[in-house]
């Protein structure tokens, strides 16, 4: 299990802040993500993750403060209305209730999840200590906090998610130009069926199906064979900079190292679990109320999910092949991609419509030329980078897939169409 070493802003208990900040709330969030990374959850997993944990936050905000039916996302999506009864009349904590309820259901609803028990009751020392909250009304914020996410809870079990071991399993084709396990741990696909879950904000994926990747052809001047092409070049001429680029933005969860005859797992956060990272590092920047970080933390992780359940259709339905297959079988047996290839089809690129439609939402949000210094990966040795927008950062990760060498262009490029049709529609929805 990864040890990880933030906690609890130091500056919380200075003079100077007589209530709770919204780091508290973030650093708690951070706790969530652990628990994902030493779950290795998929990135679509991570995403639902996420979505639910978050709604628990959202929730219990909403039926403890005054905020109208307007600034509710259970209101403004496919979520059925929430059977709770209104709280504002009981005089808890929001800032407990609401952290305290995102960790309950994340201990929940993810295989490890008991692990948060423990974050749990640093939250209660954290309000005990700091008078935040009485000891004395303890027990009714706890159970407040549970009941909220008991409703969240039964809301998710009924979204497809438990059903998926039953579906049937997916069989690689036999033919030529789809996609089949890759070195070095020749994983089996990854979530085949999570097309099947229900979805937030989009109700048909119809809309947002991208055009159809280039189909397979070896012959000189297709554009298979010119996008194989593209990404053997590319991948073995890549300057110091497109190597920074390609391992910042790798957030592969399933990446392995061999020792001998010993597999080890490389942990790392997923390509949602950034994008929730640096929806953190914006709520901070911009000075945001503890209302406003619940807010646009549920939305771009409800988002995030949609994308996923989007993405994740297309690349069944394709099931095109990985360019570490190509062009180790078509042009140079002993070509390696720079980063390790996710075990599940090429096309769309997953980084490319999810990073799209969590850019689009947060530009939304927090406006464009919004600049920010992402720290996101530094725990994982990497440097921090500084954009000045957050579809500049989208356009990084998109590309960031050809340096890598595991995608071609075409994934990428219709990947950036299809997150930018999700996102035009979720924020028509909630605006």
């Amino acid at each position: 299990m990864i040890s990880f070493t933030i906690g609890i802003n130091e500056s919380l208990f200075g003079q100077k802040h007589n209530e709770p900040t919204i780091d508290l709330f973030i650093d708690n969030l951070f706790y969530v993500t652990e628990v994902m990374v030493t779950d290795v959850a998929s990135p679509p997993a991570a995403a639902r993750f996420y979505a639910y944990s978050m709604l628990g936050a959202h929730l219990a905000w909403n039926q403890l403060t005054s905020s109208s039916d307007e600034s509710c996302l259970f209101s403004k999506s496919n979520l059925p209305s929430p059977d709770l009864i209104n709280g504002t009349e009981k005089k808890l904590s929001p800032e407990f209730v609401a952290t305290y309820a995102m960790m309950e259901v994340g201990k929940k609803i993810m295989p490890s999840g008991k692990l948060l028990e423990i974050k749990q009751e640093e939250l209660i020392k954290t309000f005990t200590k700091s008078k935040w909250l009485s000891k004395r009304n303890l027990n009714e914020h706890v159970l407040f906090a549970q009941q909220v996410a008991a409703e969240v809870l039964k809301i998710s079990g009924s979204d497809g998610y438990n059903q998926l071991s039953t579906l049937t399993r997916y069989t690689p084709k036999r033919n030529e130009g789809h996609w089949y396990p890759t070195p070095p741990a020749y994983m089996a696909a990854v979530e085949p069926e999570w097309r099947t879950l229900k979805t937030f904000f989009i109700s048909d994926l119809a809309p947002y199906k991208p055009n159809p990747p280039a189909p397979f052809n070896l012959e000189e001047g297709s554009s298979f064979k010119n996008q194989m092409t593209e990404v053997f070049e590319v991948t073995s001429n890549l300057t110091d900079e497109q190597k920074l680029v390609a391992n910042f933005w790798d957030c592969n969860p399933f990446m392995v190292q061999f020792s001998g005859h010993m597999a080890i797992g490389m942990k790392k956060i997923s390509p949602g679990g950034h994008w929730v990272g640096i929806t953190g590092i914006a709520s901070k920047k911009a000075g945001l109320s503890w209302k406003e970080t619940i807010y646009i933390h549920t939305l771009v992780s409800m988002a995030l999910h949609d994308a996923f359940v989007s993405c994740w259709e297309e690349k069944y339905d394709s099931d095109r092949i990985r360019p570490e297959s190509a062009i180790q079988k078509y042009v140079d047996q002993s070509w390696r991609p720079l980063l390790q290839t996710p075990p599940f089809p090429e096309y769309t690129s997953g980084h490319s419509v999810i990073s799209k439609t969590s850019a689009m939402v947060l530009t939304d949000y927090f406006g464009d030329n919004f600049d920010f210094i992402d720290d996101s990966e530094v725990y994982f040795g990497l440097p921090e980078r500084e954009f000045n927008s957050f579809n500049l950062a989208a356009e990084e990760a998109a590309i960031s897939r050809l340096y890598g060498g595991i995608h071609f262009r075409d994934a990428i490029e219709e990947g950036v169409k299809q997150g930018e049709k999700i996102a035009k529609f979720i924020l028509d929805r909630v605006n």
